[in-house]
């Protein structure tokens, strides 16, 4: 299964490299990770526990980074095992340039799983492996931007008084 997409985030090339070579910035955005550790240049051990349609198990793995162009580009690689669940092995390319309001981030995934995971079909397992990438990719902007700040609303805004159903039936909040 494949998958590709591209974001933009405001933040650096530089920033961003740097935050996908950081232990602590991964385990902060891989979904599930409850450890991540190592080096860029080493590796990074791994341990995430997700639940895929019925069945959920702990993977723990090993991630690799190769074909690093500072603050341009990188691979990420990782294989992963879930005792009785089975497999998970993949990997994406990450390109980073300079845009508008910071950096445009591409990337192209592809992964595959075996054992009890691969009998849940290929839809349930694509639509799991697109919505682990997106939230990855969209943790590590939300880390380098920080939070969205909530809009007020314009008519929250011209009337602080408003009340819900309630207060408007008694006449109070």
């Amino acid at each position: 299964m494949k998958m590709t997409d591209t974001r933009q985030i405001a933040a650096s090339p530089e920033d961003v490299f740097a935050a996908l070579l950081n232990p602590d910035v991964l385990k902060a955005c891989v979904p599930g990770a409850t450890e991540v550790t190592g080096s860029p240049e080493e590796g990074f051990e791994a341990s995430v526990t997700q639940k895929v349609g019925p069945v959920k198990a702990t993977f723990k793995g090993a991630v690799t980074l190769s074909d690093m162009v500072e603050n341009q580009s990188l691979t990420i690689s990782g294989e992963g095992k879930g005792g009785a669940a089975g497999f998970a092995k993949g990997g994406a390319e990450v390109s980073m340039k300079p845009s508008e309001g910071g950096t445009e981030l591409s990337y192209d995934v592809e992964a595959k799983v075996g054992g009890k995971l691969a009998q849940l079909g290929s839809r349930i397992i694509d639509g799991f492996a697109k919505k682990m990438a997106d939230q990855f990719f969209t943790n590590l902007q939300t880390h380098l931007e920080g939070p969205a700040d909530p809009a007020m609303d314009e008519t929250d805004a011209e009337q602080p008084e408003k009340k819900g159903w309630l207060g408007r039936l008694t006449g109070k909040d």
